[in-house]
């Protein structure tokens, strides 16, 4: 079981409202390599990994997903808060308004909702994880283009936290992986060789 600290791992204290900015940043909430889809597939995984160090691998990474989700949708808040009908309609930011106010939905830039066909769990070890690797990499690109796309300070600071996150999470994968081929490889020997099995 986990336990909750009811603290942000990475703080946001955006000072100016900037629906702009939400209308592209919420694809790390709710799009195809958003924080959403990346914990729901790692908790996923978790369950058909033979191998409790990978297990636990997937485990860690999924439930920090959770906490970069909480990241995201804080920033979007507070990009959000306080906006006028007059900000509303200047900022682009109409369309989203009339069906979820300044409620957080999971959906990408494109206004596309989330779907659980924005992730894999295949249940074999080597897909799952180089899926993941995959996804932490797209996930990666993403918040190069967001951090193109943002001037403001106060967001620029969080963002930049998740991007290296998601290179930490791709070399903690990569570890995996490597660790889960090692023992599939040494498996395959000792089945096609039984004499040598130790």
């Amino acid at each position: 079981m986990w336990r909750y600290e009811k603290r942000l791992q990475y703080p946001v204290n955006i000072k100016r409202p900037d629906a702009r900015m939400a209308k592209v940043i919420i694809s790390q909430m709710g799009g195809p390599d958003g924080e959403l889809a990346a914990s729901q597939r790692y908790l996923s995984q978790r369950y058909a990994m033979p191998w409790r160090d990978a297990m636990a691998v997937l485990t860690d990474i999924g439930t920090e997903e959770l906490n970069h989700l909480e990241i995201i949708s804080t920033i979007l808040r507070q990009l959000t808060r306080d906006l006028s009908a007059e900000d509303i309609q200047a900022q682009g930011f109409a369309d989203y308004f009339v069906d979820h106010t300044t409620g957080l939905w999971p959906q990408s830039a494109g206004g596309v909702p989330f779907s659980a066909m924005a992730f894999q769990s295949k249940g074999d070890p080597v897909t799952d994880l180089h899926e993941d690797m995959a996804a932490e990499q797209k996930a990666r690109t993403t918040y190069d283009n967001l951090l193109r796309l943002v001037d403001d300070p106060d967001v620029l600071d969080p963002l930049r936290f998740l991007r290296e996150r998601e290179i930490v999470h791709y070399q903690r994968f990569g570890e995996a992986l490597r660790n889960v081929t090692d023992r599939l490889d040494a498996r395959n020997f000792y089945q096609c060789n039984p004499a040598f099995d130790p």
